[in-house]
């Protein structure tokens, strides 16, 4: 992998800046669209992520706003009224059995809202069905100005950087980017390293959150921690700004659920603490301190 030569898809070129900050939906899923934006807002972030395509989980609630036009509306309001804007919606999985055409609503949804990013990942282990799936879903997305995200999941089939980086190769679309989640960068192993050899305009934002040093061994437990117990920047164990550090300054989507957390300080208070300590460990960790910056 790091010696891989992997081609850069057309598309802006990032530029450092400030640090910008989005609050990922996950971090407050009982939260619907227009009270997590407020929720944002009140808390000093520059963007919010929503999840309006469901996964279908239980007890999972569903803000799909194609099918709520009250919501689209009341959402379309809290963007007037706040300086918040959207910066990504998800899930857009490709699985067996599921038509990426069916993500259409949610995608011409998203555009109205001026969000131009999606997250996606792959739950299929049929590769050619899954490459396919994913070159159409760019091109349906492309159509309307989006960018899919690939991101990896240690246990999905597309669980690390090598195989996602693949994918987005073979897809060969210009709006098809790779997402990095710094939980899942670690429990998949994936070695510092390998990110040297990732194009820098395949990044457009990166989930940032911490989690304890030990890697649970069972599928179980990973998923609880993704789903219901990550820590804030700087509260766990992995080497964050060693990660960051190798990734363009792009957006800092805050994917941190923590139901303890949130029964203990309520959805607001979690939203803003997670900025903070965010905001802190990354004063804490410049980049210019970093010797490995691309």
């Amino acid at each position: 992998m790091p010696n891989a030569v992997y081609a850069v898809p057309v598309g802006e070129p990032h530029h450092p800046g400030k640090h910008e900050f989005s609050l990922a939906h996950l971090t407050i899923l009982g939260c619907p669209p227009p009270e997590a934006t407020y929720i944002a807002a009140r808390a000093g972030y520059d963007y919010v992520s929503f999840r309006t395509i469901s996964m279908t989980l239980p007890n999972e609630p569903n803000y799909t706003l194609a099918r709520d036009p009250a919501m689209l509306r009341e959402t379309k309001a809290a963007f007037t009224k706040t300086c918040v804007k959207g910066l990504d919606v998800e899930l857009a999985r490709i699985a067996d059995g599921v038509d990426v055409k069916s993500y259409i609503p949610e995608l011409e949804a998203a555009a109205e809202l001026d969000i131009r990013q999606v997250t996606c990942s792959v739950w299929t282990a049929d590769r050619k069905y899954a490459t396919d799936s994913l070159a159409e879903l760019c091109g349906l997305a492309g159509k309307i100005g989006l960018t899919i995200n690939l991101e990896f999941l240690t246990w999905t089939t597309v669980s690390t950087l090598q195989d996602a980086a693949r994918m987005i190769q073979e897809v060969n679309q210009s709006n098809c980017g790779l997402l990095v989640d710094t939980l899942h960068f670690n429990r998949s192993r994936v070695r510092l390293e390998e990110l040297d050899a990732i194009p820098s305009a395949w990044f457009h934002m990166i989930h940032f959150c911490d989690a304890p040093a030990e890697i649970p061994s069972k599928k179980k437990e990973l998923i609880y921690t993704a789903r219901q117990a990550r820590l804030d920047p700087g509260e766990g164990g992995i080497d964050l700004a060693a990660i960051v550090n190798r990734i363009p300054e792009v957006p800092y989507s805050l994917e941190i659920p923590n139901l303890e957390r949130v029964k203990s300080m309520g959805y607001a208070e979690h939203a803003r603490l997670s900025l903070a300590n965010a905001k802190k460990y990354l004063a804490s960790h410049p980049r210019e301190a970093q010797a490995s910056i691309r």
